[in-house]
């Protein structure tokens, strides 16, 4: 017979194998609830974020606009295509503008490999007539009933695009104009294409076409193209975009200043491509131990699935067929 003492330690040892029991089961449990959090990369998948912007403006009195857009450069938290336009002044103005901005990725797997291709885009077109004349307005039924107020701005308007990746940017600006009539039409592209293992390409692309009539004004146009280390990936992003030397020392400087009465007509397009092709990894090193002992095909598994296959390239046809996405038929 057993006593109560034997008896209570027996009892209070199965209490702690069944709290362990519990502990263990919930341990499991939550180690699978956090293995499901895991995003799975493999497969197929895309993204896309636009934006788009259009408007009609005509009528007289004072006016001030201001647009800035800032995307992203594809596959990073960083700066990639930027635009920004401001103008202020009184008189009358006939104004016409579109915008339209794009972040577009796409994912798929390609073997044990995966295919990423994705871009960022700004294309910007604007038409625009103005003419200055001081106005006077009365708001209300208060003090500025009273006492009208009287606006008197000189034109001025700027367009502004920065590509940061490749380090370009463009600059058109007017200042103290007497009338304005001006088409710019701007793209600011970002695009990039990864084969994992070998192939890594992309390009940035910038363009601004300008005409205009500018009566009793000052007008500037600038273009700066810095070194563009920034398009080889093997630099990282933070390298090259600190202080933003490669501005400061550009490879190409554009500086144009007009004091009067001008006709202007200017294009201008730099186009930064890059493309670096690596030499593949041997399967042989990695699968000496057999298939059983690889790891299923993942983001980066350039040995699975074990078997002797001649690698075969994307073409150029079916990379090309990503980067061509069409809007306004002007992304070639």
């Amino acid at each position: 017979m057993q006593s109560s003492t034997e008896l209570s330690l027996d009892g209070g040892s199965d209490l702690r194998k069944v709290i362990f029991a519990i502990l263990a089961l919930s341990f499991l449990v939550g180690m699978a609830a956090a293995q499901s959090d895991v995003p799975d990369r493999k497969g197929k998948g895309s993204y896309n974020v636009t934006f788009d912007f259009e408007q009609s403006v005509q009528g007289s009195g004072y006016f001030m606009t201001y647009r800035y857009i800032q995307l992203p450069s594809p596959g990073t938290d960083q700066k990639g295509p930027m635009y920004k336009d401001y103008a202020h002044g009184s008189g009358t103005i006939d104004n016409e503008m579109i915008i339209s901005a794009d972040i577009i990725e796409y994912l798929q797997d390609v073997g044990c490999y995966q295919e990423w291709e994705a871009y960022s885009c700004i294309i910007a077109r604007e038409d625009n007539s103005m003419v200055y004349s001081p106005m006077t307005m009365s708001y209300g039924n208060g003090y500025y009933a009273r006492n009208p107020i009287r606006y008197d701005s000189l034109l001025k308007e700027k367009t502004v695009v920065k590509n940061y990746r490749p380090v370009t940017m463009m600059h058109h600006q007017v200042e103290y104009a007497k009338a304005v009539d001006k088409e710019i039409d701007v793209i600011v592209k970002d695009k990039s294409y990864v084969y994992e293992d070998p192939i890594y390409q992309g390009i940035g692309f910038t363009s601004m076409n300008i005409t205009e009539d500018v009566t009793d004004g000052y007008v500037h146009i600038g273009v700066l193209q810095g070194e563009p280390n920034s398009m080889n990936p093997d630099v990282p992003y933070e390298g090259w975009q600190s202080k933003n030397s490669a501005w400061r020392n550009p490879m190409i400087e554009i500086d144009e200043n007009y004091i009067g009465t001008f006709t202007i007509n200017k294009k201008m397009a730099l186009d930064v491509p890059y493309k670096l092709v690596v030499e593949e990894k041997d399967w042989l090193s990695c699968c000496i131990g057999g298939c059983d002992s690889m790891e299923p095909c993942g983001v980066y598994n350039p040995c699975a699935p074990c078997v002797v296959t001649p690698y075969k390239a994307p073409s150029a046809a079916t990379s090309e067929s990503y980067f061509a996405p069409t809007m306004n038929g002007n992304l070639s």
